[in-house]
């Protein structure tokens, strides 16, 4: 009788505590959060935010726990924020870094410790190549398959001369050579600026006595904004036409430009219009969360987040189990804001290529709008260099 009574109580007491919670993943979002690529960052960490929030504080039915810290664009302090989070927090996956010169002195420590890497934005050639690793994953684009979508859709508007710029680091020398790898024309300049330039003034020089009939300029974030000012003050905007591809015409980019962008062409691999149902609701949790119009940016950690939290609900969020996590990641089982998505072998994407355009809206205001294709199922041109 008195064992009978013992376990009844026993029973009762465990009633009445919750079986304990499972653990937070917790996830390092590297990213840069301060200086003219500070924005970029941000629409990173508010989008990746966004859509944990979406699910309650949850990624694929699994708690997550995100760190958030600001690389400033500066490598060495992208390389010991990610030794900390390893090392002490004890972090196993991780995301966010915008530009690729702090994804190389980052991410191989990273994947090297048997952690994963899912890029919401830097993509450098190298690492989508001979450097591939089988826990690096890349939701955004290729480097250089960014701007070949710009040299393709320059090509198709008729242009025969053009001059590139770009900075003068690894993703500007991949979007000039991504340019021109689908550019037939003749270049009739090419300049590297610096990442930390604020006066174009010897550039517009360089352009005017060129004559080009097109320009292509990379420069992200701050970097564009200036460069489209000072673009603009030269005369050159009203003369020289420019084919971007969408770095260099964001919302933020569009918003500081104004009136004077209308006309540019953009390549993109997204668009805040396009008519899919994952893009809707991104399109209304964004501008309710935020009320303010979401970059490009802003839609890849987004896909980022989905493309984690599947992962993570196929493998109820063991991350101790690398074979599992990566299989699940390597499927891209989620519904992307752009539409069709998937992995090729080097795990870059394989996606659809845009023609954008920026015209007046019918409040009278620039807009981007989606006007046309530029590539189909497009990949990127290292992956056959990639043996896993």
């Amino acid at each position: 009788m008195l064992r009978r009574t013992f376990l009844a109580l026993a029973a009762s007491a465990m009633a009445a505590f919750p079986a304990l919670a499972q653990d937070p993943v917790k996830i390092g979002l590297i990213t840069t959060l301060s200086g003219p690529g500070g924005y970029i960052g941000q629409d990173i960490r508010d989008a990746f935010q966004l859509a944990i929030d979406m699910e309650g504080g949850k990624l694929g039915g699994v708690p997550v726990d995100v760190k958030v810290e600001d690389d400033a664009l500066k490598p060495g302090q992208g390389k010991q924020i990610a030794e900390k989070m390893l090392s002490n927090d004890g972090v196993k996956l991780f995301t966010g870094i915008v530009f690729s010169n702090v994804a190389g002195a980052t991410v191989p420590d990273i994947v090297d410790a048997g952690a994963f890497y899912i890029s919401p934005n830097a993509a450098p050639s190298n690492m989508a190549g001979k450097e591939c690793n089988e826990n690096y994953f890349v939701v955004s684009w290729q480097n250089d398959s960014l701007h070949e979508s710009a040299g393709q859709l320059a090509q198709n508007l008729g242009y025969k001369t053009a001059f590139v710029l770009a900075p003068n680091y690894q993703a500007g020398k991949d979007a000039i050579t991504g340019f021109k790898r689908y550019f037939k024309g003749e270049i009739v300049g090419e300049t590297y600026t610096s990442l930390d330039q604020t006066d174009f003034a010897a550039e517009m020089a360089q352009i005017r006595a060129a004559k080009p009939e097109v320009v292509f300029q990379f420069h992200p974030g701050g970097l564009g904004i200036a460069f489209l000012r000072q673009y603009e003050q030269a005369g050159l905007l009203s003369t020289v036409p420019m084919v971007l591809a969408e770095p260099s015409m964001d919302a933020v980019t569009l918003k500081a430009i104004g009136d004077a962008a209308v006309g540019l062409n953009i390549s993109s691999h997204w668009n805040a219009d396009f008519d899919n149902a994952a893009n809707k609701n991104f399109m209304e949790a964004w501008m309710k969360a935020y009320n303010r119009m979401p970059t490009y940016y802003a839609s890849q950690s987004y896909d980022t987040a989905l493309a984690i939290a599947s992962a993570l609900k196929a493998t109820g969020g063991n991350m101790d189990d690398a074979d599992a996590f990566r299989d699940a990641m390597r499927k891209a089982d989620f519904e992307s804001v752009r539409g069709k998505f998937k992995f090729g072998v080097n795990q870059h994407p394989i996606q659809d290529w845009y023609h954008l355009k920026v015209e007046k809206g019918e409040d009278g205001k620039p807009v981007i709008k989606t006007v046309g294709d530029v590539f189909k199922d497009h990949g990127d041109a290292y992956a056959d260099q990639c043996k896993m």
